[in-house]
């Protein structure tokens, strides 16, 4: 095996741990506290983030020609310092030690602030590239992330009228701002070479203008959020849902051409499908709601579309693509490997998506611990297979 190889083998471990300890969080969720919190940041500053860390890096690298690192020493210290972090802040929600949570808040600034650092380096060093808007993207995604932070980092240590403000701006900056600028860039080159075919026609150009637009969307909707002013907050919501938009018809054309037919192109394609539906929602909500509070209330309703449609699902097509190809050893291996991940594609996505359609509807109880149970079975599936492709790597 490759250092290559090796160092994505040791890399993915990470997140699919995150993963794994979000299924045990989901089945002994009655006897944690906290167990929402727990679940979500498990999702997002666990797994989401360390697989933001290390493919955005891995795609600049790509898309500016940049040679291979000699050595994995400044991406291990970084995954080191921002794991370290995570575990302080998962720590402090269950145990409630706000200061634990304030230090490890610190950690993960400091390893989001060295990717923006290399990533700005690299950009300003690089030949001109005709994708380097997607450095960018992940630029403007990691400032965003570098805004949020302290705001949950404050809300760990502080409970006053501001609080329901503060839960919307560091919601609002983390999903749409660091996830959703870091897939929007990505999916530029990232969903033809998983559909493999061709970059839509106009697909560069319309990423081009739709960076500015979502960047100035998602600044009038955290200003809006931090004034409450909700039909400030609503007009950027509607911008950033434009200009996400804009990058979405390229792909759309991409996929009439040549369509998913493979559990990683089929996850990523319902990812996108229930952002716009979430994004919808959370209109709604601001435009519906008679105060901050009653807002971020009712906001859990639209994590779950945001996070177990959107984020997981764009998260687990990603890694099934990627794991067989990063691991390397030759093209019957990778075809091997990516034919693991394809077991029950279908059943894995339909169920899935189901599912979570009806959990979101007015139903029973028991109609919803049974569907989210579904939606469970079909993550434990896909970790079950990831462990098999990084099993057979090993050998």
């Amino acid at each position: 095996m490759s250092e290559r190889a090796r160092w994505h083998r040791r890399a993915a471990l990470v997140p699919l741990a995150y993963l794994a300890g979000l299924v045990i969080v989901a089945l002994a969720h009655p006897w944690l506290p906290a167990w929402r919190w727990l679940a979500m940041h498990l999702l997002l500053l666990g797994a989401v983030t360390n697989a933001v860390l290390v493919w955005s890096a891995h795609f600049t690298s790509a898309i500016l020609r940049l040679p291979a690192p000699a050595h994995r020493r400044a991406d291990v210290a970084q995954l080191a310092v921002h794991n370290a972090g995570v575990v302080a802040v998962l720590a402090a929600g269950v145990t409630d030690r706000p200061w634990l949570g304030v230090a490890g808040a610190v950690a993960v600034f400091a390893a989001v602030l060295s990717q923006l650092i290399w990533l700005a380096r690299r950009l300003r060093r690089a030949v001109p590239s005709r994708f380097a808007v997607t450095v960018r993207y992940y630029l403007a995604a990691a400032t965003a992330l570098l805004t949020g932070i302290p705001a949950g980092a404050w809300m760990l240590v502080v409970d006053d009228d501001t609080r329901p403000r503060l839960l919307l701006f560091h919601a609002h900056v983390n999903l749409l701002g660091w996830v959703t600028l870091t897939v929007l860039g990505t999916l530029l080159t990232f969903w033809p070479t998983v559909l493999r075919t061709r970059i839509a026609d106009g697909a560069v150009a319309a990423s081009r203008t739709a960076l500015p637009a979502a960047v100035t969307g998602l600044v009038v909707l955290a200003a809006g959020l931090l004034a409450w002013w909700p039909v400030l907050a609503a007009g950027g919501l509607l911008l950033f849902t434009v200009a996400a938009g804009l990058t979405a018809v390229p792909a759309w054309r991409a996929g009439r051409a040549k369509p998913p037919a493979s559990f990683a192109a089929w996850s990523i394609a319902a990812a996108g499908g229930w952002l716009f539906a979430a994004l919808l929602l959370d209109a709604r909500i601001l435009l519906t709601a008679n105060s901050s509070a009653q807002a971020a209330d009712r906001f859990s309703t639209t994590l779950t579309p945001f996070l177990a449609g959107f984020v997981a699902q764009v998260l687990l097509g990603s890694l099934a693509y990627l794991l067989p190809m990063a691991l390397g050893g030759g093209p019957s291996a990778v075809r091997h490997r990516t034919a693991i991940l394809d077991r029950h594609a279908a059943q894995r996505v339909s169920m899935s998506n189901v599912a979570l359609a009806v959990f979101l509807l007015p139903v029973g109880p028991y109609v919803r611990i049974t569907t989210s149970l579904l939606v469970l079975a079909a993550l434990v599936q896909f970790l079950g297979a990831a462990a098999r492709v990084l099993h057979t790597a090993r050998r």
